[in-house]
């Protein structure tokens, strides 16, 4: 039996040689690449052709095509997976960027209803002692996540000795609270006045919001917020067929 392999394109060999190029760090993000009808003719193909393999590499990331403006490399976009509680420090260093954790408001007081962390209030006694913690992760000098979260002191021990302004919370519990089940509710949002403000962003920006909660033996530990601005954040997440082989749903 003959089994035939396909040689590499044109086309393959242009996506390969601009992918490369991007991931090695030839061209960093921000990176204005030449015309469309510069690049075909320096790698002597049809404008055709190189509209195809820069829309490919645009599809897949890694470019960011500007109407009246030109074609950019794409700033890197951190991932989370939708099954796993991450580190956000380690998202941003994973980026090659330096992480940053600026405490914005640090609270211990009852939950009230008009709360922006709606921490199930119907599992809360009346007068019962929160902790409520707002921050700011940056990646470098620009805001990368805003992190907003009640802690229930009485699942989370020692959290109230903690006053979070060099640990972040989300790490600090990572390491030092266990916990049992994990609840996300993610979604694409319209940044408010204050979230965008916080983030840096215009208001009513797309963003990626991210609701989390965390508990132990049918207690909640914690309730989180995290708001992403929407072109710096991805969510990931891998599957695998049934033992089957079927298509699954």
């Amino acid at each position: 039996m003959t089994v035939s392999t396909r040689s590499p394109t044109l086309h393959d060999q242009i996506l390969r040689d601009l992918k490369g190029r991007i991931l090695d760090g030839d061209w960093e993000p921000g990176f204005q690449l030449p015309i469309e009808t510069e690049l075909a003719i320096r790698f002597g193909v049809s404008r055709m052709t190189m509209n195809k393999v820069l829309a490919q590499l645009t599809r897949e990331g890694f470019l960011v095509r500007r109407k009246k403006r030109g074609t950019f490399v794409a700033q890197p976009r951190a991932q989370s997976a939708v099954l796993e509680i991450s580190d956000i420090e380690a998202e941003v260093t994973a980026l090659g960027r330096p992480y940053r954790y600026e405490l914005l408001d640090r609270a211990v007081r009852p939950w009230q209803p008009d709360d922006e962390v709606g921490a199930h209030e119907d599992r809360i006694e009346e007068g019962e002692e929160l902790l409520f913690l707002r921050g700011l992760h940056f990646a470098g000098p620009t805001p990368f996540c805003l992190e907003t979260r009640v802690v229930n002191p009485t699942m989370a021990d020692g959290a109230l000795e903690q006053d979070f302004s060099n640990v972040p919370p989300g790490t600090w519990l990572l390491r030092s609270v266990p916990w049992g089940r994990a609840a996300h509710r993610i979604r694409a949002i319209h940044a408010g006045a204050r979230d965008a403000s916080a983030l840096n962003i215009a208001r009513h920006s797309a963003s990626l919001e991210i609701v989390r909660r965390t508990e132990m033996a049918g207690n909640w530990v914690t309730w989180a917020r995290l708001v992403y601005p929407g072109d710096s954040h991805q969510i990931m997440a891998e599957f695998e067929s049934d033992a089957s082989g079927g298509a699954g749903s």
